[in-house]
């Protein structure tokens, strides 16, 4: 064997040994999977650590940050802050709204503030129309709103958004509107957009002291025709159909029960009104409280008849001659309110008249006009109402009926006596106009009365 040969022989052998050797692989284990810790909640880098409200003076702060929607420990930016104010603009109550913010003292944060002006003018918030109780529209909408209150301003956004607010409720569309009330006060008033049914009949049930054509009759002019809402309709009731039974002595006439149903040939509603007619009083004690005459004067003027059936037509003409007797003593001003107190045990009704004065009125002067240099002297002499005593406003008007009667001017035509006040200075000044009658044929003149113009 040739050398070259042996060689070759153990390079193979080498090499057989050296693969043998060689230890196999193991498989790998898997590693065990890591689990998702959870990460801290990061805190803002900014933080808002204070916030106050300036200019406030309706509101409470607490209650216009709470529209504002930015709370303390929020992260203070630009973007945040302009969304707020932007809910505050957008919400009604609000003329301007500003905001700042900077570094707080301590430097833990942001020191924030809104600078707002508030809308003065607001008015009361009512709802008609609306088959729902009061009370839960406006907890709806104090629930939606934290501004929300028993007034609020009539701006177009609070009119729109409450509207919305309370259409859900309603089921159907509603409009809010700033309208006078009965009143003649301004009111913000919801109500839905349909337009509400008029009142084509009134009928009424379980009355027997006034006949229902009596009480059809009474109510007829100003109810029949009439946009039918219940609150207005007691109001008409209470001013139409109340004086009849009070004028009979029934002064606890009501009427607890209204009931609507639409009519079927016309597009109106029959309404039923159901009557307790009460019991009849009778007119028991009556006083008089004022500073400007004797009572006993002044009960003998009202010529009342107690113990008779309390007929307050008859009353009322009665406290108005009170009146009459107050004013010819110069208090022009003068008021009066009746105080009832029913005793229900023994059916009476006890009065208390009381009388304001007000402020007491002097004659000041009097003009005359139409008459000539020799006339208007003699008129003066006769008038008999001196300057500086209590005016009565009842001369003028006498004082020419006398001259007419007493034929001072022959021919005299129209007469007027016009009387000017002044309050602050408690005065009153008259002046007196007269002319001659016409001619009573076309073409002829008529003569003419000596003094007359």
């Amino acid at each position: 064997m040739t050398r070259f040969a042996l060689m070759w022989i153990l390079a193979l052998t080498l090499a057989g040994q050296t693969q043998k050797a060689r230890p196999r692989p193991k498989a790998k284990t898997p590693a065990p999977a890591k689990t998702a810790q959870p990460k801290a909640e990061e805190k803002p880098k900014f933080p808002i650590v204070s916030l106050k409200v300036d200019g406030n003076h309706i509101f409470h702060a607490d209650q216009i940050l709470a529209v504002a929607g930015i709370r303390l420990g929020e992260e203070a930016n630009e973007a945040a802050f302009e969304a707020a104010r932007n809910r505050l603009v957008n919400c009604g109550f609000f003329e301007t709204v500003g905001y700042k913010y900077g570094p707080s003292a301590d430097g833990t944060g942001y020191a924030a503030s809104f600078q707002v002006k508030e809308v003065e003018q607001s008015y009361p918030v009512r709802f008609e129309r609306i088959a729902k109780p009061e009370k839960e529209l406006r907890d709806i909408l104090r629930k939606a709103d934290p501004l929300f209150g028993e007034q609020a301003p009539g701006t177009k956004q609070i009119l729109e958004r409450y509207a919305r607010i309370l259409e859900p409720v309603a089921g159907e569309r509603i409009v809010g509107r700033v309208m006078p009330g009965e009143d003649g006060t301004l009111n913000i008033v919801f109500h839905p957009v349909r337009m509400p049914p008029s009142v084509a009949e009134v009928e009424f049930v379980k009355n027997s002291v006034l006949p229902a054509s009596a009480l059809r009759n009474a109510v007829a002019g100003a109810a029949v025709g009439a946009v039918y809402e219940e609150a207005k309709f007691r109001q008409i009731l209470e001013a139409s159909i109340r004086p009849l039974y009070e004028a009979r002595g029934r002064l606890r006439v009501a009427f607890p029960k209204i009931t609507t149903e639409p009519l079927k040939d016309v597009n109106g509603l029959r309404v039923t009104v159901e009557v307790a007619e009460g019991d009849t009083f009778t007119l028991g004690d009556v006083k008089v409280t004022t500073e400007a005459l004797p009572a006993r004067d002044l009960l003998r003027a009202a010529d009342l008849k107690t113990d008779d059936i309390a007929n307050f037509k008859e009353i009322n003409a009665g406290v108005d001659r009170m009146k009459s007797m107050v004013r010819r003593h110069g208090y022009l001003l003068a008021k009066a309110t009746v105080e009832r107190q029913l005793d229900d045990a023994h059916k009476k009704v006890n009065l208390t008249v009381h009388i304001d004065p007000g402020k007491r009125f002097v004659f000041s002067r009097l003009n005359i006009k139409g008459l000539d240099i020799l006339s208007e002297p003699q008129i003066r002499k006769a008038w008999a109402l001196k300057e500086g005593e209590p005016f009565n406003p009842d001369y003028p008007d006498a004082f020419l009926a006398r001259l007419r009667e007493e034929g001072v001017f022959e021919n005299l035509g129209k007469t007027k006596a016009e009387v000017k006040t002044d309050e602050q200075s408690g005065t009153a000044e008259v002046t007196l106009s007269f002319s001659a009658e016409a001619p009573a044929t076309p073409g002829r003149r008529g003569r003419r009365s000596p003094g007359l113009q």
